[in-house]
């Protein structure tokens, strides 16, 4: 194989320890075994800058990478591999063989970089995920109480759209104390569940023991807690996008369905798009292109490939939001496809396109344009009025068309 690069090291990354091979012009081929520890990572670095090594190699294992990824990325070229595609003949697996081969690969320039974003999106990204994991706990208690209330025979949830709203969190305060009788915690509904008080006061007769009363109590103690922590997360987000992020923020939530949640996209793909070559390869890595599944000339569906789950997770929410909301291209896009698609993969598509507009809005900094609901009819006129016509004629018409004034 032809030699790229003189000098390279590959590394083998553990949760306690590395083995680096280093490979190169002048340098005889030698393998080291550190240990994970922050010391003995400053000794692995020591080692490759005596022997005049320029680029590291190593698999993404995990989270046991970043210690090392931290150490090292100031002052050398690190390229962090999927190890799916470095993978060695079967049944030579050693350290020190993965070692060796990450070293050869990567001196032949066969390995591809995973994208790693700078230190303040890997920040963002951090908090962002967390805010999404204390959502889902949230939630998930929530589910917990109503449970509970289930169980107690309370079918609060049957006639509340939200149970933990202004209503539903003041009924559940007093199904705590146990003080009021069904039709006095009925009255202490608002706004629209006001007109279902008689419904309300069948649904609040139940059982409510001791053990029921323990329960919610230990759920709400936890809930406000975590909303307590969500909080300060948001917060956090918040100043650290109006410090560093805020043009590219605004700019982001012109899109329907995105909102606040612009900072979700930001702390996954960066806000430098110059690293993707075009939107399509933005797509693929983020799992939302098809894959291509090609045999003997025939031309098979193939599945979203394996890509970001937390991006492709908020994608699909935004295009939830965006087919409902009215007058807009989007929501056309998802009726023209959801006929003979299917929810599920219309909205992967949605998701796919907002994608895209995100890529074209954070390269050429730009708000995005609305195209208007109207858009598609307008494109294919043609065909949607032949399609029409044929139909028609099919039913036994004769159809004259004339311009409307």
């Amino acid at each position: 194989m032809e030699i790229i690069i003189e000098k390279g090291c590959g590394l083998d990354v553990h949760k306690e320890t590395v083995v680096g091979c280093i490979m190169g012009t002048g340098i005889k081929k030698e393998v080291r075994t550190y240990t994970a520890m922050t010391n003995d990572l400053l000794r692995l670095k020591g080692w490759l800058q005596e022997a005049g090594v320029t680029h590291v190699a190593m698999e993404s294992t995990g989270v046991y990478w970043k210690p090392v990824f931290n150490i090292l990325e100031d002052h050398f070229e690190v390229i962090l591999v999927n190890a799916r595609h470095v993978k060695n003949v079967p049944g030579r697996k050693t350290d020190v063989q993965d070692s060796e081969w990450l070293c050869r690969l990567l001196r032949s320039g066969l390995l591809r970089g995973s994208f790693i974003p700078p230190r303040g999106i890997r920040e963002l990204r951090d908090l962002t995920r967390y805010k999404r994991k204390l959502i889902q706990t949230i939630v998930a208690e929530k589910q917990r109480v109503e449970k509970v209330l289930e169980d107690a025979n309370i079918k609060l949830s049957s006639i509340a759209s939200d149970t933990f709203g202004a209503s539903g969190k003041k009924i559940i305060e007093e199904l705590m104390r146990g003080k009021l009788e069904a039709e006095e915690m009925a009255e202490l509904s608002k706004g629209r569940l006001r007109q279902k008080r008689e419904n309300l006061k069948e649904a609040l007769v139940g059982e409510v023991r001791e053990h029921h009363k323990f329960m919610i109590k230990v759920s709400l103690k936890h809930i406000r807690a975590m909303e307590k922590i969500l909080l300060g997360v948001e917060r956090k987000i918040r100043e650290k996008m109006e410090r560093d992020y805020k043009e590219e923020d605004q700019l982001l939530q012109t899109l329907p369905g995105v909102k606040e949640n612009a900072s979700t996209v930001i702390a996954e793909i960066g806000v430098n798009m110059d690293i993707f070559p075009d939107e399509m390869h933005l797509t693929s890595w983020a799992g939302m292109s098809p894959g291509n599944n090609e045999s003997a000339g025939k031309k098979k569906p193939g599945s979203t490939t394996y890509g970001n789950k937390c991006l492709k997770a908020i994608l699909t929410e935004f295009a939830w939001v965006a087919s409902r909301m009215k007058d807009t291209y989007l929501r056309s896009k998802y009726h023209s496809l959801v006929g003979r698609r299917g929810k599920k993969r219309t909205l992967v598509a949605l998701g796919h396109k907002i994608l895209i507009m995100c890529y074209h809005i954070l390269k050429y900094k730009r708000p995005y344009k609305e195209l208007g609901v109207d858009y598609l009819d307008q494109r294919r006129k043609d065909k949607i009025t032949r399609s029409y016509i044929k139909r028609l004629n099919h039913l036994g018409y004769e159809v004259t068309l004339r311009e409307a004034a």
